[in-house]
């Protein structure tokens, strides 16, 4: 909890100073960027609640299980998990409620055309705020096969050997 506080506190330092406001991540999905090959990425704002948002400051969500449906014309973030916020009372949210996302017309409007097409969808990527405003970073993905999950992470696996025997021959 302490290092949100922290990254908070340097954001607000950054806006006073007249800088562009600090991105403070509170969740992010690694499993898409495992299971999707990402297309097209999109920043997206995201409709709230009070207790949501504390619990978001907290730093107590998760993007799992999150995918992005296009229901008449507006987008809708589903099945994130924002946990209930601690000192809450009665006004609580529910934890995997629907949840509205602010994009605009145009950009709903080729994510919809694109999830027509077989192998798309929509996940999220990232919550974060910039400055005080909440915002979801989207992507829009296909579907990995398994033999395409397993050439990235050699790939990952490579690439580490070779940045460790980079940095053990510059040791010796």
């Amino acid at each position: 909890m302490s290092r949100m506080k922290n990254a908070e506190r340097a954001a607000k330092a950054a806006a006073a100073k007249g800088e562009r406001p600090a991105k403070v991540v509170v969740a992010r999905n690694k499993k898409a960027l495992h299971d999707y090959h990402v297309d097209a990425r999109y920043e997206a704002g995201i409709v709230l609640t009070g207790t949501e948002v504390k619990s978001l400051r907290a730093g107590r969500a998760s993007l799992i299980d999150g995918f992005v449906l296009i229901d008449r014309g507006e987008a809708w973030l589903e099945h994130v998990h924002i946990a209930e916020y601690a000192e809450g009372t009665w006004t609580n949210h529910a934890p995997r409620r629907k949840r509205k996302l602010l994009l605009h017309k145009t950009e709903i409007l080729k994510l919809a055309a694109k999830t027509k097409e077989k192998g798309y969808t929509i996940v999220p990527l990232e919550l974060y705020f910039l400055g005080s405003h909440a915002k979801v970073e989207i992507a829009l993905a296909r579907g990995k096969k398994e033999w395409d999950k397993r050439q990235t992470l050699r790939e990952k696996q490579d690439l580490r050997e070779a940045h460790r025997a980079i940095r053990h021959r510059e040791i010796a």
